[in-house]
């Protein structure tokens, strides 16, 4: 069996498991309202609504706290969740970065690396992004995924929120690189 939360490096970024005292740095970073502009919970940035977003990545046991290595600085945090031994596949997602790395070229590094390790051990990697989060879906398309459709997804103690789904299969990653 493998592990959903191992550390994660290369030269750019830094993946730790996610930890308890974790909270207060990353949640400096996701206090920015600016950060949740189109994710479906727009109101994450509220230390309350944040607590709950976190204890969803703490159960979940797959959830990582994403390090800048150039500056040292906590840039997000991305998860892996819903892993599935029968149909071989993983979702990746609850990826946010603080406004300082949009456009930084950290979020491929980041999807690169746990795509690499992850499919060592699954053929398959699905995402959900939030229907209106448009810099997400764009990132989606840049790394190969395929569109899949609309499906609501229930986020841990919040409602249903209307998400489309990209879906990555291994085969297709490698021959990409």
């Amino acid at each position: 069996m493998f592990s959903i939360q191992p550390t994660l490096e290369n030269e750019n970024v830094l993946l730790q498991p996610l930890k308890e005292s974790d909270f207060e740095k990353l949640y400096e970073v996701a206090s920015d309202p600016k950060v949740w502009e189109m994710h479906p919970n727009k109101n994450r940035c509220e230390r309350e609504v944040f607590r709950n977003f976190f204890e969803g990545a703490m159960i979940s046991e797959g959830a990582f706290i994403i390090f800048d290595k150039k500056s040292g600085e906590v840039a997000g945090s991305t998860r892996f969740y819903a892993y599935d031994d029968d149909e071989g596949c993983i979702f990746i997602g609850y990826t946010f970065y603080g406004t300082k790395f949009w456009g930084s070229k950290l979020n491929p590094h980041v999807k690169k690396l746990m795509l690499d390790y992850i499919f060592q051990y699954v053929d398959l990697v699905k995402f959900h992004v939030g229907a209106e989060n448009w810099r997400s879906r764009t990132a989606m398309e840049r790394l190969g995924a395929e569109f899949k459709g609309e499906i609501s997804v229930a986020y841990h103690g919040e409602p249903n929120r209307e998400n489309v789904e990209y879906w990555i299969k291994k085969e297709d990653w490698f021959s990409r690189k």
